[in-house]
């Protein structure tokens, strides 16, 4: 029986000849990982040798070796229709009775006694999820099947799928010899997921390729609507470090959609035996599981793949009847965990335009073309290389076409989806998730589709121009002084971290709350006596979340703590909230709150807001957060920083109202520094430092309100320069200042990005850091070095 079945718990990764890499993977976790915390649902697999022994029969293989030696894989039609001949030869074949025999003893011994015992049947292909292959999705996965007589005809299925479109196309294109790939069956015990949740995760960012976390996707039911792209799924990152450390490790997390589910099939005896059923408004408003939940996962996912020692992608799921979790996939990462980490390759829009669809970004890049949209694969010879393919959602066997778009975009999926793994292997931009891309798009409409801003992907009006920047950073030359970085999106931190840096010299909060929040404090403190339609709003923005002001908390704890996750430990300074008061009043129910003033760069904004009794609750939220990051979650490396300080004062009441909020300057080896923008810090340098542990300089503000000008007015903006010599003087003023009293001393505001002879300038000062905009990093550190006294 052994030449034909082996059950899970007798296989390894030696086995991967016999029976494929993914059942190989399951054998090894069961005999490996079991006693380590990692659950896998037993089941039996198919032998490569089975495989190639049915094969043989009525000289199958002949034919079919015949057949694919004279295709063309590059004529699409033609590809089909081949393609579709031998799956039907493969299910036209019968078993060999040795096969047969044997797969209904293994069968009979897994039910023991239970005739409605479910199964899922999946593929495992002998060249498939070896570390440098990836042919995810190619084959075929069978849920809910009962009976012996399902069980034969979906491992026939199984064995046709080797000779699906995609498949054939992929081998030829990466060099697999078609006669030396066979296919195992893997028959597993189902998980009832289908009254829980499922999803897909990997032990890295997918997008960036950061090791740092473990992302996971989930959504209500049965696997396979994530892995088909059907739905956009709950997201979330884990900070491994912090849970290694037994400290809440939850970074992110992103409501899906989660508009379906697939679960097991009322009437499986007409053939079908799943169904997809519309998701409840209640359920779709809520995770699809707890923190706890999101933690454990993350725990056996970071056991995996320090079993294997390498990145891993790893399928999911939660039983209904016994709440535990499962894992019933593992196959290696292929394709982030094998870029080059020594060149930084960014694309950035040079100029923009009106946005008409918005969904998440898979991949960094920029593409444009002619919107092509296609509702079948009937329709696939239509795809012309270099048009934006727009669907509602792929399949794997669109992969031929696929690799002509210059960019793709689909209304449905995540970033975990087949459209998106596929995009990523043929290093195309996706946007996925979209939700109505092919209502507002044309066919022929000139589009432009970014990736280059974050975890959201935008379809822009008309082609815009683009540039591509690579730089290689194998040997980064020293400098006298530490280069940061301004990065204010937590969307692009596993990004940037990659950068050569020091750490985040200025990280503003304004931005997490304009975009990951959107609603003003003041009207989530009193959502009760909002008027109707704003609490509607709101109500949209804070699903998820226990209660409007735990949404606004919680949101910042994800937004610092990724961006101090991402950095660890290099410092993170994150300067408290300086929305100006017309800024403030265009988050959702701002209005409501906000005064109406004449020059709001010069009113209520910086320290006099947070100590103004109007506003103290509502900076007593950030407080809240901050202390959760530090506190609780360990991330010791971030510090604060105060904006906008107008008197010695001000800064003594500022310092006052963080200690009463458990942010009190030195415990817990808290920094509090003070952004040094307005002339009256430069000048009283010496008092303001006595409050504070030193100064990052607010280069903008500063020369504006030295040189008495409006930096937002396009009649004077000639006159605006960092380096001027009054500027300058006050700059190093700060710095002798700081470096007398041995103080930290930083510039984060835009003049070392625009000017890096201000930042040469500032390194013969002493100046301890630089933060500058991730754009210009690499081109200002090569600049110094070439420019840095003997």
């Amino acid at each position: 029986m052994h030449d034909y079945i082996i059950w899970f718990e007798h296989l390894g990764m030696s086995d991967v000849d016999r029976v494929g890499g993914k059942n190989a993977s399951l054998g090894e976790m069961i005999s490996n990982l079991a006693n380590a915390g990692v659950t896998v649902p037993g089941g039996f697999a198919t032998t490569s040798h089975a495989y190639r022994e049915f094969l043989a029969t009525n000289g199958l293989k002949d034919k079919i070796d015949e057949t694919l030696d004279a295709l063309d894989v590059n004529d699409v039609n033609e590809l089909a229709r081949v393609g579709a001949k031998i799956r039907q030869w493969v299910i036209d074949t019968p078993f060999p009775a040795v096969l047969d025999n044997a797969l209904a003893e293994a069968y009979a011994q897994l039910q023991n006694g239970n005739p409605k015992m479910a199964v899922a049947v999946r593929s495992s292909a002998t060249a498939e999820d070896l570390p440098d292959a990836s042919f995810a999705g190619q084959q075929e996965t069978f849920l809910n099947v009962v009976g012996l007589d399902k069980i034969r005809t979906s491992v026939k299925e199984v064995f046709a799928s080797l000779f699906n479109d995609r498949a054939i196309s992929y081998r030829v294109h990466h060099g697999f010899d078609h006669k030396l790939v066979a296919l195992s069956a893997g028959i597993q015990k189902m998980v009832r997921s289908e009254t829980a949740s499922s999803g897909v995760m990997f032990t890295l960012d997918t997008e960036s390729g950061f090791r740092g976390v473990v992302f996971i996707t989930g959504s209500y039911g049965l696997g396979e609507t994530v892995v088909q792209g059907a739905v956009n799924p709950d997201e979330f990152y884990v900070h491994k470090s912090t849970l290694t450390a037994g400290r809440p490790a939850v970074l992110r997390r992103n409501l899906g959609s989660k508009a379906i589910k697939m679960i097991y099939h009322t009437n499986p005896t007409e053939g079908e035996f799943v169904e997809t059923v519309k998701v409840d408004a209640a359920e779709r408003g809520r995770f699809c599981i707890t923190d706890a939940e999101v933690e454990e996962l993350a725990k056996q996912a970071m056991i995996i793949e320090n079993h294997y020692q390498r990145p891993m992608d790893i399928e999911w799921a939660k039983d209904g009847d016994d709440g535990r979790i499962y894992i019933v996939q593992a196959r290696p990462e292929t394709v982030k965990s094998r870029a080059s980490a020594n060149v930084m390759e960014r694309y950035l829009l040079k100029e923009t335009g009106k946005v008409l669809v918005e969904g998440r970004s898979i991949g960094h890049k920029i593409g444009a073309g002619p919107v092509k949209i296609i509702t079948s694969i009937n329709e696939m010879d239509k795809v012309q290389d270099g048009d934006v393919l727009v669907t509602d959602m792929t399949d794997p066997d669109w992969e031929p076409v696929m690799k002509r778009a210059s960019a793709i975009v689909t209304d449905r999926g995540g970033r975990t989806c087949h459209a998106a793994i596929i995009a990523r292997e043929l290093g195309i931009p996706a946007v996925v998730g979209c939700g109505d891309a092919t209502d507002l798009l044309s066919n022929g409409q000139k589009v432009t589709v970014s990736c280059a801003e974050g975890d959201t992907g935008f379809i822009y009006e008309g082609a815009l121009d683009f540039e591509l920047r690579e730089n290689t950073i194998e040997s980064m030359p020293n400098i006298p002084f530490k280069i940061m970085m301004n990065v204010g999106n937590p969307d692009r931190a596993f990004d940037f971290q990659a950068l050569p840096n020091e750490g985040v010299g200025l990280a503003r909060l304004e931005f997490i709350i304009n975009r990951m929040i959107g609603v003003h404090p003041k009207a989530l403190l009193n959502y009760d006596t909002l008027p109707r339609d704003i609490q509607l709003t709101v109500d949209k923005r804070i699903s998820g979340y226990a209660s409007p002001v735990d949404f606004y908390v919680d949101k910042l704890v994800e937004g610092i703590s990724t961006l101090a996750g991402a950095f660890a430990p290099k410092k993170v300074i994150v300067r408290m909230s300086d929305f100006k008061s017309n800024e403030y009043a265009n988050l959702i129910g701002g209005a409501l709150y906000e005064p109406d003033e004449e020059n709001p760069m010069l009113g209520f904004r910086g320290a006099s807001r947070y100590i103004s009794e109007t506003f103290r609750d509502c900076f007593e939220l950030e407080c809240r957060a901050m202390k959760r990051v530090r506190n609780e979650m360990g991330f010791t490396n971030v510090e604060v920083m105060i904006p906008f300080v107008r008197t010695v004062g001000e800064a003594a009441q500022v310092m006052d109202l963080l200690a009463e909020n458990g942010l009190k300057r030195g415990e817990n080896g808290l920094r509090v520094i003070m952004m040094c923008e307005l002339p009256s810090n430069a000048l009283l340098a010496d008092q303001f430092l006595e409050h504070f542990d030193g100064f990052s300089i607010g280069s903008n503000d500063l020369t504006q309100l030295t040189l008495g000008l409006d930096r937002d007015s396009g009649i004077i903006a000639h006159l605006f320069d960092e380096r001027n010599d009054a500027v300058k003087v006050l700059l190093s003023s700060a710095i002798q200042a700081c470096r007398k009293a041995g103080k930290y001393i930083g510039i984060c505001g835009q003049g070392p990005s625009d000017h890096p002879d201000l930042a040469k300038w500032l390194m013969e000062q002493g100046i301890d850091s630089v933060s500058l905009n991730p754009d210009s990093v690499l081109d200002t550190w090569f600049f110094l070095a070439d420019q840095k006294p003997d």
